[in-house]
């Protein structure tokens, strides 16, 4: 057991009343803002997107993390949110949703509110008010009616006029009582594309850096920068309850302890010996929580990254693979016309290879890809059966996952995961069984072997740890198998 000493970290969050209200870009505003001031910053996403946070580290270069209450509870969420933080730091945390959107969209577990609430951030609201007078003010006193811990310390309004803001400043605050720190202009040339339920991946949006820089330089003109850090200054204390470390984890921080004691060579040899797990990572498989890679390391493997779609082998001496979500089937014909490295992968797959695959790494699995015109490619065959575009989308929302073997998962134990597609498989597995937290819905997924777990849903490894230190475990026999 160890217990965690109160760091004072300035922190805010960025939250709305609903989807679509403008909290990504301005989100990435203030980023902006910050890094050009020279703070010492990071960022947090609520919830399970993969895209946001992309924002922040590929656009912004901005170290970024995800935090859901509902994958790792209160006091895990707590414990992540402080790893690493150093004193002073600013975090700019992006909400998600609703600000009272959690589990179901009907309890506050997974919301952006209850996130706040657990780690004690202060939170700027962001309404869209085109289109609204004065029922703003109606609209923003019943968020700050359902407010019990007092969070909501100020707001920003988007898509409203300088003429009209001027007005509505005066009487917000004196009607309310709360801070309003700006404005920021309607302009449809700023507004980010969106796939599905999602944003487009940053690498898809022209000049989006420049969007960016343009946005930062509105907000400074609109928003009072000084009194959001006074806000954020203004965030108590926060420490981590006390929590139960497994033993894999252990053994990784005593490591870590007397590593700089050792002689160098013994430090390198250690790490020579780390099973080597490849990590597709490129323009189609991008679908990452930072969370996953970093227990993967702390578990004791090596991640060593590739490209399906650009390389013509997998990396060398490797002893597992990870193949993650990301938009497949926008780069089908490429990953396709790829010869060598989809006979590389189900080469390596069949020889026994411990393999994880999820969502878009899953559809790579299959014998081919079908659009939504009827286009089909070849994918690596590792699965005889076909995935297709089914024009809806299939499966939404949280999920624990049970496996019926004890192959990667400890019998009785769940691993908490997220699903989001619009392709099905002819095949979607039998050897997990899933449940709906909110309805109890159950229904059977997962491809599960000794070496082997394919399937559609996002897993989220710190809600089961047990299944990273199993996959390791799985590479490390691998790479001994010949000893």
């Amino acid at each position: 057991m160890i217990g965690a000493q109160e760091k004072k970290i300035r922190r805010i969050m960025i939250a709305a009343p609903k989807s679509g209200s403008g909290k990504t870009m301005i989100t990435c505003g203030l980023l902006q803002i910050f890094k050009e001031n020279g703070e010492d910053i990071s960022s947090c996403k609520c919830g399970p997107d993969y895209i946001d946070p992309m924002f922040h580290r590929q656009v912004l270069g901005i170290p970024a993390r995800n935090l859901d209450t509902f994958f790792t509870g209160e006091d895990g969420t707590r414990r992540l949110f402080l790893r690493d933080r150093r004193e002073d730091e600013l975090v700019v945390m992006e909400g998600v949703m609703g600000l009272y959107d959690g589990l179901g969209g009907i309890r506050e577990e997974g919301s952006s509110y209850h996130l706040a609430k657990v780690t004690q951030t202060p939170i700027i609201l962001v309404v869209d008010a085109k289109g609204m007078g004065k029922s703003v003010l109606p609209l923003i006193t019943g968020f700050l009616a359902y407010d019990k811990e007092h969070l909501i310390r100020g707001v920003i309004f988007n898509r409203m006029s300088a003429v009209y803001y001027e007005i509505l400043k005066p009487l917000a605050e004196e009607e309310l009582g709360i801070a309003v720190l700006g404005y920021f202009p309607e302009n449809k040339d700023l507004q980010i594309a969106s796939r599905h339920l999602g944003l487009c991946l940053p690498g898809e949006l022209e000049d989006l850096q420049g969007k960016i820089r343009v946005t930062a330089a509105k907000l400074r003109e609109s928003v009072d920068i000084s009194k959001l850090l006074q806000i954020a200054e203004e965030a108590e204390p926060l420490g981590a309850e006390r929590i139960e470390r497994t033993s894999q984890t252990k053994k990784k921080e005593r490591s870590e302890e007397t590593a700089e004691e050792q002689d160098p060579d013994s430090v390198e040899n250690d790490r020579v010996k780390c099973p080597r797990i490849a990590v597709a990572r490129d323009e189609a498989f991008c679908f990452y929580y930072e969370e996953n890679l970093r227990l993967l390391e702390q578990t004791g493997a090596e991640l060593v990254y590739f490209s399906p779609l650009h390389d013509k082998a997998l990396p060398e001496n490797i002893h597992g693979m990870l193949l993650g979500g990301g938009y497949p089937e926008l780069y089908a014909g490429q990953l396709s016309e790829n010869n060598a490295m989809r006979k590389a992968i189900r080469a390596a797959v069949i020889g026994g290879l411990p393999t994880v695959a999820e969502c878009g790494g899953f559809l790579y699995l299959h014998t081919s890809l079908t659009d939504r015109e009827g286009h089909s490619c070849l994918m690596a065959g590792v699965l005889p059966e076909k995935c297709f575009d089914t024009g809806s989308l299939v499966r939404f929302g949280y999920i624990e996952l049970e496996e019926n073997s004890e192959y990667f998962l400890p019998r009785g134990s769940r691993i908490r995961a997220h699903e989001f597609h619009y392709y099905d498989s002819e095949d979607n597995g039998v050897d997990c069984t899933a449940t709906k937290p909110t309805i109890g819905r159950k229904y059977p997924c997962i491809h599960v072997g000794e070496n082997h777990w394919y399937g559609f849903p996002h897993l989220y490894y710190p809600s089961c740890p047990e299944f990273a230190e199993q996959f390791v475990e799985k590479a490390a026999q691998y790479k001994n198998r010949f000893k």
